[in-house]
């Protein structure tokens, strides 16, 4: 972010450099910049004349709309009393993730550096799964419709996160699945059929296991729904749960041993590791 650019040159860049998809972070720096600098009494423009950004930079820091850069953050810090909360909370800021919900955002990192990943899914393949052909079918069943740049943009971070399973070899991942979900015929032949082949073929790394949750099974741990389960690299574990629109991490060790718990017990109750490749092949030779 270049400072001391007149007023209409610094605009135009502005709208050349907005985030794409601001991240919580940013809008929470925002925020912050936008409290202290209102608790001092300056208006964006006197604001900007101190920091030596035009009113349309602060405008955009404040709104999350643009990464701040370090002649900013100094300025910032010096005109709105020199606490050091700028400073600090500034090493924290993060780029949003074009593609992913902001609620999932804050998982997809953690599952970068986790040890082991668990996943139940009784909706859908779980995303680290899908083909190309299956998250677009899922695109175009968003209601309402995404536009084509969201729908490639989703696509695009989809099939980068799945890199994740041969990348990380020395990362376990877990997945138990509902038969019904593999029974779906989403996006139509064609799209299953090459699904299903993706799975069983993912099934053969050696750090990635998938079971099957049989339709006819009369137990079952986890009728709450998918849940999510990571290690990281200190020993703590995280959960995490998706809904309607919303996600949530789960950092309490309680409520993540209650779930840690019903995965667990949940892979007893479905069918073996061995078993599961032998229904989904029975399956995809019915499609």
């Amino acid at each position: 972010m270049a400072g001391g650019a007149g007023a209409g040159g610094e605009t135009a860049a502005c709208e050349a450099e907005r985030e794409p998809d601001p991240s919580d972070s940013l809008r929470t720096f925002g925020a912050v910049v936008q409290a202290l600098r209102e608790h001092a009494g300056l208006s964006r423009v006197q604001f900007g004349e101190l920091v030596r950004f035009s009113k349309h930079t602060v405008e955009s820091v404040e709104l999350g709309r643009r990464m701040p850069d370090a002649s900013f953050i100094e300025r910032a810090e010096e005109a709105l009393g020199n606490t050091g909360a700028l400073r600090h909370s500034a090493r924290f800021l993060t780029r949003g993730e074009a593609g992913l919900a902001a609620w999932f955002r804050q998982w997809a990192r953690l599952e970068r550096t986790a040890v082991s990943l668990c996943t139940y899914e009784c909706r859908l393949v779980p995303g680290l799964l899908q083909t190309e052909g299956y998250v677009r079918a899922l695109c175009e069943n968003e209601i309402p419709p995404l536009s084509d740049e969201a729908l490639e943009t989703t696509m695009r971070a989809r099939m980068e996160r799945q890199q994740l399973l041969r990348e990380r070899p020395n990362t376990a991942f877990d997945f138990v699945v509902e038969e019904a979900v593999l029974m779906r015929r989403l996006g139509g032949t064609e799209v299953t059929a090459e699904q299903l082949d993706l799975i069983l073929e993912l099934s053969l790394l050696r750090n990635v296991t998938v079971q099957v949750m049989p339709a006819g099974s009369e137990q079952h741990a986890c009728l709450s729904g998918p849940v999510r389960l990571l290690e990281m690299p200190d020993g703590r574990w995280r959960a995490y749960s998706e809904g309607q629109g919303n996600g949530r991490l789960i950092a309490d060790p309680k409520e993540v041993s209650r779930i840690h718990m019903r995965y667990a017990r949940l892979r007893s109750q479905a069918l073996s590791p061995k078993d599961s490749m032998s229904l989904q092949m029975r399956i995809r030779g019915a499609v």
